[in-house]
């Protein structure tokens, strides 16, 4: 027999696997040895109260052992199989892949930037001398921008497809599966790269194709459909179906379309700046204690607020994090966060945003370039006013509410360095209102959030992509070219890790549904 049911437990019992099989026998009134075996389903922190309690959703086996589960998935062998060429290796890109392999199509995998290991020493570079390699950098490279964003795995895209897949296919390739239980799962920045480096060595190892410094600068169709790709290095790859899964940030395409005359479309996004508070700031108030427990994790936040009609809120919040920066091109600053697994870092940092909509800005409804010439123009002064070299211009809180330029700015984490600015010399005046507007709001939400202990990071930009690429919705094609499947982030389809795994299986999905109808 099998009960399913919730229990609270203190943080200090989370591990007594024991106290957690008395605590279930209690409450379903059976002797503790009737119990054979427990199983956590789902874990989750309940600060509400005074007390704070981690919430365990348990399945209970009474008077029988659990069956042994296979979980892992296998691939079929690719001999004489159709290819699917995959621009972009980010989670959308390495997840249409391994749902490639699945269907018994051979994906070829094509990424701009280098592998995980080689792209460290460019980011090394970036943090101590400010120097952006344009095709080596926090946004491109194997594992795409997900590499290096804390690995956060929290999502509401369970109508979209499948979430625990996404999650088992992680812990396939190297993550525990606390990610399976946790309400906000994460890997961690230093565990990811080792997971990526798997899921290409499944590739490659169950018949697919991963390339390396290979940026596509053409998409070859005809009126028939997609033909194939070329390279930057002449090369022409031929297939008759092109999953494009090139990130945020990999504006080159946005203007390889607008050259061919393919449809575009302005997408509203978010803009703003990054936040970074001393995590006990954030645990005390999360906590509602001196000191956090050493067996809880750093707290986290999610705020929002509405100013002016506005919507103003956090955004992939770091625990326990670094803010790094995350220009793809000389002459721009932009910044984003990240968290090691032990998220042991003495800060908390999260981007804070507004949203940009197209009535925000003339012929945003017209052109399809005129959020990402916004986003571009709001970059460029950032590095304008931080002096260069990737310093980021920063302003303490209350200083940038009360409109005072910082005498000094806190200890911080941002490596290249901070310059004392006014930011609202660098923000557009409807993002600085907004901003201005809502951070003593959350203050009031979370007591001590509101201080001048508190660093503005300018800016917090690359949120979403500001262009969509059109998509039917059904076959999930471009609609004037057959054969090209716009996917992931950069086509505005997805805001995270699983969203864009489970947008790159679902593209993968589409192929293999076409390929099967046009052989019956």
């Amino acid at each position: 027999m099998q009960k399913e049911i919730e229990i609270a437990v203190i943080p200090e019992k989370i591990s007594d696997e024991n106290f957690i099989r008395l605590t279930a026998a209690k409450q379903l009134h059976l002797s503790n040895g009737r119990i054979q075996s427990i199983k956590v389903i789902k874990r989750s922190i309940d600060a509400r109260g005074r007390q704070v309690v981690y919430r365990l959703r348990i399945q209970v086996f009474v008077d029988e052992m659990p069956a042994p589960i296979e979980s892992n998935i296998g691939y079929p062998p690719l001999s004489g199989s159709q290819s699917v060429i995959i621009v972009g290796a980010g989670p959308a890109g390495l997840f249409a892949a391994l749902q490639c392999l699945e269907l018994g199509l051979k994906p070829i995998v094509l990424e701009r930037g280098k592998q995980v290991k080689d792209r460290r020493r460019d980011l090394a570079i970036l943090n101590k001398e400010g120097e952006v390699n344009p095709e080596s950098n926090y946004c491109f490279g194997e594992g795409g921008a997900g590499t290096y964003s804390d690995g956060k795995l929290y999502t509401r895209s369970n109508k979209r497809g499948d979430v625990q897949k996404v999650l088992q296919l992680l812990v396939q390739h190297g993550a525990t599966t606390d990610i399976l239980i946790d309400a906000r799962p994460h890997i961690g920045t230093n565990k990811l790269p080792h997971i990526i480096e798997a899921i290409r060595e499944k590739i490659i190892n169950s018949g697919g194709e991963v390339h390396f410094q290979a940026k596509i600068v053409d998409i070859l169709a005809t009126a028939k459909g997609v033909q194939g790709v070329l390279l930057a290095s002449g090369k022409e790859l031929l297939a008759h179906h092109v999953i494009l899964a090139t990130g945020h940030s990999a504006r080159d395409i946005f203007y390889l379309f607008k050259a061919k005359n393919w449809l575009l479309e302005a997408k509203p996004f978010a803009l703003g700046v990054r936040i970074e508070h001393p995590q006990w700031v954030i645990d005390r108030a999360q906590y509602h204690c001196a000191v956090r427990s050493e067996c809880l994790p750093p707290a986290y936040y999610s705020l929002v607020e509405q100013v002016n009609d506005r919507g103003v809120f956090s955004f992939c919040m770091c625990p326990g994090g670094i803010i790094a920066p995350c220009a793809t091109g000389d002459g721009e600053v932009v910044v984003n966060g990240w968290s090691p697994s032990r998220r042991n870092n003495p800060y908390a940092n999260s981007g804070t945003v507004v949203q940009v909509n197209l009535t925000d800005l003339p012929h945003a409804t017209s052109d399809p370039f005129a959020l990402l010439a916004f986003q571009r123009a709001v970059e460029q002064k950032a590095y304008v006013f931080g002096g260069g070299k990737a310093v980021a211009p920063a302003q303490r809180m209350i200083d940038f509410v009360q409109d005072k330029l910082s005498v000094d700015l806190p200890v911080h984490s941002y490596k290249p360095g901070l310059k004392s600015v006014q930011l609202r010399e660098v923000l557009p005046g409807f993002i600085y209102d907004a901003l201005k507007g809502a951070l003593p709001l959350f203050g009031k939400k979370m007591s001590g959030y509101y201080t001048n202990e508190a660093v503005l990071v300018g800016v917090e930009s690359r949120t979403s992509s500001p262009i969509r690429i059109p998509r039917d919705k059904e076959t999930m094609q471009h609609p004037q070219v057959v054969g090209l499947y716009p996917c992931g982030e950069g086509a505005g389809y997805a805001g995270g890790i699983v969203s864009a795994a489970i947008d790159g299986m679902n593209c993968a999905l589409q192929i293999g549904a076409q390929l099967n109808n046009s052989t019956i």
